[in-house]
């Protein structure tokens, strides 16, 4: 949609995903393949603000690596450079929606918002979900009661904050959840836009374009009869950081305690996680659990499941961050509401 240079308007980055997709030959699986001005004509004139396009790529997100996610949120900070923005929305995959939003978060230094949106049935579809999902999603982003918020997700109606948004259900329209964080609030099909109150937002930390190199960080399960094999794979492959993800509070066994051991002592940064779906990773057992995992190293992760731990870790990483400062970085998102000023 063109826009004129001093019309206030709601940015859209384009990426891909399922809102994208078709099925180009009968009986083949959907490839992200729509424009961002496909995608966005899609809506008719039901869209709430005046929009711009702008095409970031055309991937389905399982397709995405980190440095892939930071080509997201470096096109996010160059839309937000116009002061006519009044707010960003994303188009993405939702397989790895929660990872990409969660690093916009984290490097986000602006009031204007940015919502992340997808679809879980194709362009193609009988009846896609997505042009409703876009529409509130740019009502949202453009509305001024989100300002302050930080980045958001809008599917289905719903709004969460990006820390701690998860895929929850791998067919259901309403797709994502948030069980620690809850939802931030919601957004009606005519786009009214009503928020909660949130709790304050974490400092930004510096944000690192793509250029800046990716360290290897690999997430390693530990499941019943689960042995180091795995966690040796990683870090003979150059894992710079590793997130195990453990049961329960986030616990493992002696055999893959003796390794993070070994692989915290070599310098690798681990981070403990847990494949349960809300609470925080509390260490308290020993014989190779949380308390002996804590003690061989390891870095609880609080509230953030591996698939943001992941990113987390990454970005600080990215920026060269001592171990004990990102021990304290995790510390600061263990516990609600969040830290202002960390």
């Amino acid at each position: 949609m063109t826009v004129t240079d001093s019309q206030a308007h709601v940015v859209l980055l384009a990426t891909g995903g399922t809102i994208s997709s078709r099925s180009t030959v009968p009986g083949a699986g959907a490839v992200a393949s729509d424009t961002g001005e496909q995608v966005f004509a899609s809506l008719g004139s039901a869209a709430s603000y005046p929009v711009r396009v702008v095409d970031v790529f055309q991937k389905g997100s399982y397709l995405l690596a980190v440095d892939d996610m930071i080509t997201i949120c470096a096109t996010i900070r160059e839309a937000l450079e116009d002061p006519e923005v009044l707010g960003v929305v994303v188009t993405h995959g939702t397989d790895t929606m929660e990872e990409t939003a969660y690093l916009a978060e984290l490097v986000h230094d602006d009031e204007r918002p940015v919502v992340f949106t997808g679809a879980q049935l194709a362009a193609d579809s009988a009846s896609p979900d997505g042009p409703a999902n876009l529409a509130r999603a740019i009502a949202v982003a453009g509305s001024p009661k989100a300002r302050g918020r930080g980045v958001l997700v809008a599917f289905a109606g719903t709004v969460f904050p990006a820390s701690g948004v998860r895929k929850s259900h791998t067919t259901r329209l309403e797709a994502f959840a948030n069980p620690d964080f809850g939802a931030a609030g919601q957004v009606s099909d005519t786009g009214e836009v009503r928020l909660w109150e949130a709790p304050p937002r974490h400092a930004p930390l510096p944000f690192t374009r793509p250029e800046a190199g990716s360290p290897r960080v690999d997430v390693i399960p530990s499941y019943p009869g689960a042995d180091a094999t795995l966690l040796r794979a990683a870090l003979e492959a150059g894992a710079d950081g590793i997130v195990l993800q453990g049961t329960g509070n986030g616990n493992a066994n002696a055999e893959l305690c003796a390794e993070v051991a070994a692989a915290t002592a070599a310098g690798v940064v681990v981070v403990t996680s847990t494949r349960v779906d809300a609470g925080a990773v509390v260490p308290v057992y020993g014989n190779g659990g949380g308390a002996d995992l804590r003690a061989a190293g390891a870095i609880p992760s609080g509230l953030l499941r591996p698939s943001q731990s992941l990113i987390l870790l990454s970005l600080l990483l990215r920026l060269g961050t001592p171990r004990d400062r990102i021990a304290q970085v995790f510390a600061g998102r263990a516990n609600l509401p969040a830290r202002p000023g960390e």
